[in-house]
């Protein structure tokens, strides 16, 4: 493109822009006008083309416009693109501020994978430099703020893409305001040796380009700027005091070629005596952002350090402007298709390709880290395999590319995963199956319980992309059959006790004696058929024994007084009767000590019920002559069947904080069924005690759970 039409798509922006602008401030407190003239010199300092000078001149335009079509019309849709984008990384101003250190790196990865174009990061890289250059002249308490922000933010973005003149002077005016007494001790110290030290430079300056011009080299020899931040660090780094500093001495070699460049550090070592331990090739071991250069330090003139820093012109030029230096400008008029490519057209597309891995990294490389090989120190990765969403608490969270508001609830929490049942993204409501981009908000609406669909399964339906949440799924649906087998086996079970007398077996010595080491894993098995009825059979019998008496009825004219005796072992003395076959009544299954009476059936002995059970007042209202007197007797290690009725407020994880309380308790449950109806769950538990003292040590210990209201005898 013509430099003049460059000139003028940029004076058209500033004659765009500048009305608009008119009384209008950033939240800063800054006019928005002088910021957008010196963000986009800043551009033009860079190398930074036209479209994205005229773009960082139109930064605040977006928001200001009530139509976003119009700036699209007026500059075509790539400077639009690029402005839009450069407000939607200011809306992450907040959330960079308001983030903890360690959420630091992953800001830095979302401010690179939420652009397609990296101009965009250019021109933000570029804004924050003026916001900090205009703190200099109007100090406030943010900014400080701003300062730390900057330092954790975007210098590492200005270092990552190589734009070194934006990130000495983020650093150097970050630091200024973070350590006010600490930066101006360093640039006094440097200002009071300044005349003593550009006097020793331009001798070394002089005696080394001589001894070049000897061997015939061209070289542009030239003192290297001081940056205070940089030698702050180096001094923590390495504990040295600012004397021992080396680089406060240095040189800049640039010569025309690479194999020129180990020419002149061959000059320099045979010049001056190498400092070990101070020499790094980054030519030959380029550091991540692609920065290459030769550094040596040495005894110079007068025993005093000195550092040299030895590149030819093209690494100096992508030392100072990074990847903008490589940026080309897209034409809007495509070229010929007839014509052959130029030379200087590969070597642009394989700076792209260069920039494509850059912005996959996926871990920060350190400043220090050139000696480590360019393969060594990244990890392969696409450019859009990864996305970054935030949470409403302003949490960044990284998801794979296309995940869904599902995958983000999993991500989270696998409790609120399992109750997703709807979606917010960005204030707007949105289906399960959409695809997040990077920089939206999204907020998970949840049911209070529940679980997931088997529909979030099928990969035709696009619910999940996360391998780590279809894992959670796949699981919940594994432990919900799991507890459906249980409950079938159990039912097996307990209807066999019934139909054995031996309702009062202990369930965990029935699981030993047919190898398993719990009654859950029992039940289990004979739900799968692995343990048959009669194998079940055969052990609850030896277990508590079956006692076959012939069934005849009894005659209450007949009835004499006889010794108590100790029932089959049932733990009750019947009085009046001898060796009467007895069982527990289920409609309000007694417990010791309750008062009980016995009342005789036709052919299944004496059913024993409490004094206060209602069926057993509509039996003796029907056959009086039937009741007879018992009371308990003195077995140990008894186990007696009880339901307990339990009402709670209904949430999550009622139901395991009940069964943990009991479990506590050494309660053995042996069933249970819920109901939930108007935000309360009603629950009847049927479960074994050894006396009502135990039973009521259960109640005690249900009735400290959360949420429950109600605890009572069925």
């Amino acid at each position: 493109m013509d430099g003049r039409v460059q000139d003028a798509l940029v004076e058209r922006a500033y004659a765009f822009a500048r009305p608009l602008y008119e009384g209008q401030t950033l939240s800063t407190g800054e006019p928005v006008w002088p910021h957008a003239l010196g963000l986009a010199a800043s551009l033009a300092s860079i190398g930074g083309d036209p479209a994205a000078q005229a773009a960082g001149v139109l930064f605040a335009v977006p928001k200001i416009l009530d139509e976003p079509e119009r700036l699209k019309a007026e500059f075509g849709e790539e400077i639009a693109g690029l402005a839009s984008g450069v407000e939607k990384l200011y809306k992450l101003r907040v959330q960079t501020r308001a983030s903890a250190g360690e959420q630091n790196e992953i800001l830095r990865k979302m401010v690179l994978g939420m652009v397609e174009d990296i101009r965009v990061v250019l021109i933000r890289l570029a804004s924050r430099t003026q916001t900090l250059r205009w703190f200099a002249k109007n100090p406030s308490e943010e900014r400080k703020a701003y300062a730390r922000e900057s330092l954790d933010i975007y210098s590492p973005l200005a270092n990552r893409l190589g734009v070194w003149q934006l990130k000495w002077e983020l650093e150097d005016l970050s630091f200024r305001y973070i350590e006010p007494e600490l930066y101006k001790k360093i640039a006094q110290m440097l200002d009071q040796k300044r005349l003593e030290r550009e006097h020793y430079i331009a001798n070394a300056m002089e005696v080394l380009g001589g001894e070049l011009k000897k061997i015939g080299l061209r070289a542009e020899v030239t003192g290297r700027p001081k940056h205070i931040y940089s030698i702050w660090n180096k001094m923590r780094a390495k504990q040295l005091d600012f004397s021992d500093v080396h680089d406060v001495r240095a040189l800049r070699v640039i010569v025309p070629t690479a194999a020129d460049c180990y020419s002149v550090l061959g000059v320099v070592h045979d010049l001056w005596e190498p400092i070990p331990k101070e020499f790094d090739d980054y030519i030959s071991r380029p550091k991540g952002n692609n920065y290459q250069s030769l550094h040596t330090a040495v005894i110079g003139p007068g025993g005093r350090t000195l550092e040299v820093q030895i590149r030819t012109e093209e690494m100096h030029r992508q030392a100072e402007f990074g990847i903008a230096a490589h940026w080309r400008y897209k034409e809007s008029s495509k070229a010929s298709k007839t014509h052959a490519p130029a030379r200087n057209d590969v070597a642009f597309d394989s700076k792209i390709a260069w920039l494509r891995e850059l912005l996959a990294w996926r871990d920060e490389v350190a400043d220090g880290a050139g000696s480590v090989g360019w393969a060594e120190k990244t990890k392969k990765a696409s450019l859009d395999d990864t996305i970054y969403v935030i949470t409403p608490q302003g949490k960044v969270v990284d998801l794979p590319a296309g995940a869904t508001p599902v995958d983000f609830a999993y991500t989270l929490h696998t409790d609120l995963g399992h109750r997703c049942r709807g979606a917010k993204v960005d204030g707007q409501l949105v289906k399960l199956d959409y695809s997040l981009a990077s920089g939206q908000r999204v907020e998970i609406i949840a049911a209070k319980s529940g679980g997931p669909s088997r529909d979030w399964l099928n990969p035709a339906l696009g619910f999940l992309k996360s391998h780590r949440a279809r894992g959670k799924v796949r699981q919940w649906f594994n432990v919900q059959q799991l507890a459906e087998t249980v409950a079938q086996g159990r039912a097996t079970v307990e209807k066999e006790q019934r139909r054995e007398g031996a309702m009062q077996a202990n369930l965990e010595q029935l699981a030993h004696k047919l190898g398993f080491a719990k009654h859950d894993e029992l039940f289990a098995a004979v739900a799968r058929d692995e343990v048959n009825l009669r194998q079940l059979q055969a052990a609850l019998r030896e277990l508590v024994g079956s006692v076959a008496l012939p069934s005849r009825e009894i005659q209450p004219g007949k009835v004499k007084k006889a010794k108590p005796r100790s029932a089959s072992d049932g733990g009750l003395l019947i009085v009046g009767m001898d060796r009467l076959m007895t069982q527990l009544a289920k409609c309000c299954k007694p417990v010791p000590p309750d008062p009980v009476r016995g009342f005789v059936t036709r052919g299944k002995g004496v059913s024993v019920h409490r004094e206060d059970c209602a069926a057993l007042k509509r039996l003796a209202e029907r056959s009086p002559e039937r009741l007879i007197d018992a009371r308990w007797g003195s077995r140990t290690n008894a186990a007696y069947p009880v339901d307990v009725l339990v009402t709670a407020s209904d949430r999550q994880g009622l139901l395991r904080d009940i069964g943990e309380a009991l479990a506590r308790e050494r309660i053995n449950v042996t069933a249970v069924r819920t109901q939930s109806r108007s935000d309360l769950a009603h629950m009847r538990f049927s479960f074994e005690v050894a006396d009502v003292a135990h039973l009521r040590r259960a109640f005690v210990a249900v009735k400290a759970v959360a949420g429950v209201i109600r605890v009572g005898r069925g």
